[in-house]
């Protein structure tokens, strides 16, 4: 061989290693996504399977999560809450993971079946908590079953605000759309996204500014990079997040000042989803309602995570204060 052969040769047995080197990676990567989504359960109901689990002991808290998750997100977005004070019961909506995608789902659809679900686990009343795109069937949960609502938090509302306006991007060329749709479809794609381009991600998905979450630290920025591994697998969530793209984006108003239960909603001023907007018009229709606003934090609320579980933890405690003499 010639030396440009050597050198061609060379150049290809690096490449092949280094592709062999990501694929394990990825590999391994995927066993500890898949390993994350057991532990749950599966009940069967009018809106077919609806996929849960149920942790913990004390006042019950709905947790419903947002785009990209599932029960496990619910679990983990949680996990601030002490199981040994607080049972948590985190369903999968609808098109994630084990859940089924009913024909012309809807979040009014969706909060019924959550109201079937709780008939199931024969729970009379919960304090439901909705985060990002979960809030729209948090919010219709205690709109049309108000027996069921001891309380309803809204973090970083999806709702519909007077002046919302998510940022603006302008319209991507084609090749880049086409990579995008591939990307929430693809567990090899996302994943790909995430390790070549994590600040990208951040802000797209997350829609956090990467230097809001280097200011609040390395705990919160791990805590975003956690965030993203666990939307993998994406494939098994692809439906659902289909289904938030089509709702979450622009939703109607809904008629909060009907709300019978006390509410608490949450968000940060420079969350690009603009869901501050939300939070604060929430407040103003509900009769019972708190708002926290944080000026900095993004869609996470970087830096004021423990700060929020323990304002959930104490409209809980308070819920209970006013019931019990």
């Amino acid at each position: 061989m010639t030396p440009i052969h050597w050198v061609v040769t060379a150049v290809i047995l690096a490449a092949l290693a280094s592709i062999g080197v990501a694929l394990d990676a990825f590999t391994q990567d995927m066993v500890s996504a898949r390993a994350r989504l057991t532990g749950s359960q599966v009940v069967d109901s009018p809106f077919g399977p609806i996929e849960y689990a149920d942790v913990g002991q004390g006042p019950v808290v709905l947790i419903i999560h947002g785009s990209g998750g599932g029960f496990d997100q619910g679990l983990a977005f949680s996990a601030p809450l002490d199981r040994t004070r607080f049972r948590i019961i985190a369903p999968s909506r609808f098109g994630y993971l084990r859940s089924a995608m009913p024909p012309d789902a809807t979040p009014e659809m969706q909060a019924d079946a959550l109201g079937y679900l709780l008939d199931h686990l024969e729970v009379d009343q919960a304090v439901i908590f909705g985060g990002s795109a979960g809030a729209l069937s948090a919010a219709q949960l205690a709109l049309r079953h108000p027996e069921r609502c001891r309380g309803l938090v809204l973090g970083v509302p999806a709702l519909y605000g007077p002046n919302r306006a998510p940022e603006e991007r302008a319209p991507a060329p084609w090749p880049v759309r086409a990579l995008t749709d591939l990307a929430l479809r693809s567990d090899l794609v996302f994943w790909m996204a995430i390790r070549i381009a994590p600040d990208l991600m951040t802000r797209m998905v997350l829609a956090t500014e990467p230097a809001v979450l280097a200011a609040a630290g390395p705990e919160e920025a791990a805590r975003a990079r956690q965030v993203l591994r666990h939307i993998l697998p994406i494939s098994v969530r692809h439906a659902g997040i289909a289904l938030d793209s089509a709702t979450a984006g622009s939703p109607p108003p809904y008629p909060l000042e009907q709300l019978s239960c006390p509410l608490l909603a949450i968000s940060a001023r420079d969350d690009l989803y603009g869901t501050a907007d939300a939070a604060v018009h929430a407040v103003a229709l509900a009769p019972r309602g708190r708002l926290i606003l944080f000026d900095e934090g993004g869609h996470l609320w970087a830096g004021h995570d423990a700060e929020v579980w323990a304002a959930v933890a104490g409209f809980v405690a308070d819920l209970d204060r006013v019931v019990t003499p």
